[in-house]
């Protein structure tokens, strides 16, 4: 896991340092210095140019600047109020100018070189990713300890680059928001219970309405792909397509609640509910009713969501074994409000709020636990922005779900194979039944049993 904070926490990491911050400063811009010799290839003729600012972003740069000179490479320095817009002569840059103190735009000079930031782009929110003027696009990005969540979200990934982080000796065992790797996606399927009869790991799929009937389907072919022994697939307003490998039960269009019985219920280990589902007062009304006695890890995605978020969600409690699952129209739904700019501490607080794991979707999906921890998965692309791919992911969280792993690891896990598998498709006229097909690879590759 990789821890990831914000910049105000990453300034009360820096105060709570057992060394001084003049140590600190040595430490980062030996780091900084040692990155620029890697870039260069050498040291020996080459030319720096570096652009400090007035803090401690501006020292690390300071402090590269002297271990470079005394490599013997030719250095200048500029202030960051003082650059020349077109900056010639160099063989790279390193940008120190303002680092995650960013309070007003920047106009990033122009260079044909390649560019190294220091700590993140400047000209980039170190909080949210935004972008505050004309931000450098660094092509490799050092940053210390830990990553900041501005190099995560919106324009921040874009602009990055390459990202390492140096360790300075700052502790950071304390925090609660990591980026999800492969190792951790193996360690939490390395936990699935062992099934011996289909019924161990069955999961129940309840969505579509006239014209949507596709999104459970994806769902329950998704579910199958991710551990799922047995998959029933329920269209309240009738079935269309077709699977064999899926259990068709039939419910009727209204008042469909009333058919999952509590003894029906406990016959499975997880249940999907939403996709394609339709916004009918009947419908909402049924998920409402469902999901306030529902006792099984559940998925509540789309218009189930949208029926969630009618309740009065003070007088409202869910379940902490539920993953709700929404992108960004869909979380304003649910919390009366679009996510903040800072995106994990806001997912965070709605989690421990509704005690359910929340999953944000996004170019990084964030995903919450009430007790505060959090997951970022940034390992998707574009590919995912295209119909039925939300279908996918949730019917595979729930696939995880029936293996018996917990509702915010699954959730995490889930939307990491997610991306994964989208990565291993095509680029271009990618559909979502092709995230389907490539889960099993990635699941042999995970390890999973």
């Amino acid at each position: 896991m990789i821890p990831v904070v914000t910049p105000s926490q990453m300034a009360d990491i820096d105060e709570q340092a057992v060394e001084p911050i003049e140590v600190l400063i040595k430490k980062a811009g030996q780091a900084v210095a040692w990155r620029a010799r890697k870039i260069l290839k050498g040291t020996y003729g080459k030319r720096v140019t570096i652009i400090v600012g007035k803090g401690n972003n501006g020292a690390d740069g300071l402090e590269a600047a002297r271990r470079l000179r005394g490599w013997g490479v030719k250095v200048h320095t500029f202030q960051s109020d003082s650059v020349p817009y077109n900056l010639k002569d160099c063989d790279l840059l390193i940008d120190a100018a303002v680092g995650t103190g960013l309070k007003r735009p920047y106009l990033a000079p122009e260079v044909s070189v390649p560019i190294l930031s220091v700590d993140i782009p400047s000209g980039i929110c170190g909080l949210s990713g935004d972008a505050l003027g004309t931000p450098v696009n660094a092509d490799e990005t050092i940053t210390f300890q830990a990553l900041k969540t501005g190099h995560l979200l919106s324009k921040g990934p874009s602009h990055s680059g390459h990202i390492t982080i140096a360790d300075i000796g700052l502790d950071v065992s304390h925090v609660c928001n990591h980026v999800l790797e492969k190792s951790d996606v193996i360690q939490i399927l390395n936990e699935m219970n062992h099934r011996d009869h289909k019924w161990v790991s069955a999961c129940w799929v309840i969505g579509g309405s006239e014209g949507m009937k596709g999104a459970p389907l994806l769902s329950s072919k998704a579910a199958l792909r991710s551990g799922s022994g047995y998959v029933r697939m329920s269209i309240p307003s009738g079935f269309q397509g077709d699977s064999s490998e899926i259990v068709r039960f039939d419910m009727p269009s209204e008042k469909w609640d009333a058919c999952i019985t509590d003894s029906e219920l406990r016959r499975f280990k997880s249940l999907v509910i939403g996709p394609g589902l339709g916004r009918s007062s009947q419908t909402l009304e049924s998920v409402q009713k469902l999901t306030q006695v529902i006792h099984v890890p559940t998925v509540v995605d789309a218009d189930a969501l949208y029926a969630i978020g009618q309740q009065r969600l003070d007088n409202y409690s869910y379940r902490d074994t539920f993953v709700l699952t929404p992108h960004d129209a869909e979380y304003r739904h649910l919390t009366g409000h679009k996510p903040e700019k800072d995106r994990v501490s806001d997912v965070r607080d709605a989690a421990k709020k509704l005690n359910a794991t929340i999953l944000l979707k996004g170019p990084a999906t964030v995903i919450a636990h009430p007790n505060g921890r959090c997951f970022i998965v940034n390992n998707g692309d574009q590919r995912l922005a295209t119909a039925g791919t939300g279908d996918v992911l949730s019917g595979i969280i729930g696939g995880l779900l029936s293996r018996g792993i917990a509702p915010f690891e699954a959730a995490a896990a889930g939307a990491w194979l997610h991306t994964e598998a989208a990565n291993r498709c095509s680029s271009n006229g990618m559909i979502a039944s092709d995230i389907i097909n490539a889960l099993p690879e990635v699941l042999c590759e995970t390890n999973m049993g």
